[in-house]
């Protein structure tokens, strides 16, 4: 078994060690917020996740790799989306489509943890996201203004996003199948 941390639980998965971690996420814990992009050089980043507070693509990332670590998920970066990377993307318009943005959020809240007041420069170096439908200058704004929120120079409230509450969400999963422990 391989263990780990995933947004703040701890778990312990019983699949082979060479198992990319994206596939341990959607598949044995449901959490589908990770996107599979396609993997390899053609990654898009939409399978972002933090690791140890480091942005990673999970499709890079095996079970060995990340044993012992944190996972942090979109799921668990803000049950309620309120970190201020989600609402100043809401607040921004930056999402289309939105398959790519669970990977933008997680890189943008890895560069903002470390860096508040990042240049534009700063962005682009550290969210190497595509996004297919080119919401990038949308994009720079909403982290520039998560960063304001996060220095607490600026406040945002965007809705959150339509659809099942994290809540009734919650309660809609199947019983995962992982075993809790280290």
């Amino acid at each position: 078994m391989t263990g780990m941390t995933v947004n703040e639980r701890p778990v312990a998965f019983r699949l082979d060690p060479r198992t990319p971690l994206l596939y341990a996420l959607r598949e044995a814990m449901n959490l589908t917020g990770t996107k599979a992009c396609g993997g390899g050089p053609a990654c898009s980043g939409a399978c972002m996740v933090l690791v140890d507070g480091v942005a990673l693509r999970s499709c890079a990332i095996t079970l060995a790799e990340a044993e012992g670590r944190i996972i942090t998920t979109i799921e668990g970066l803000s049950r309620d989306r309120s970190h201020p990377v989600q609402q100043a993307m809401v607040a921004q318009q930056a999402v289309q489509c939105g398959y790519c943005t669970p990977g933008i959020v997680m890189s943008a809240a890895a560069l903002l943890q470390r860096n508040a007041a990042p240049t534009r420069e700063d962005i682009e170096g550290a969210v190497p996201n595509l996004c297919r439908c080119g919401v990038y200058p949308r994009l720079v704004k909403a982290i520039e203004q998560a960063g304001r929120v996060m220095q607490r120079q600026e406040r945002v409230s965007a809705a959150p996003a339509p659809g099942i509450s994290p809540e009734d969400a919650a309660k809609a999963v199947p019983a995962l199948r992982v075993t809790p422990g280290g």
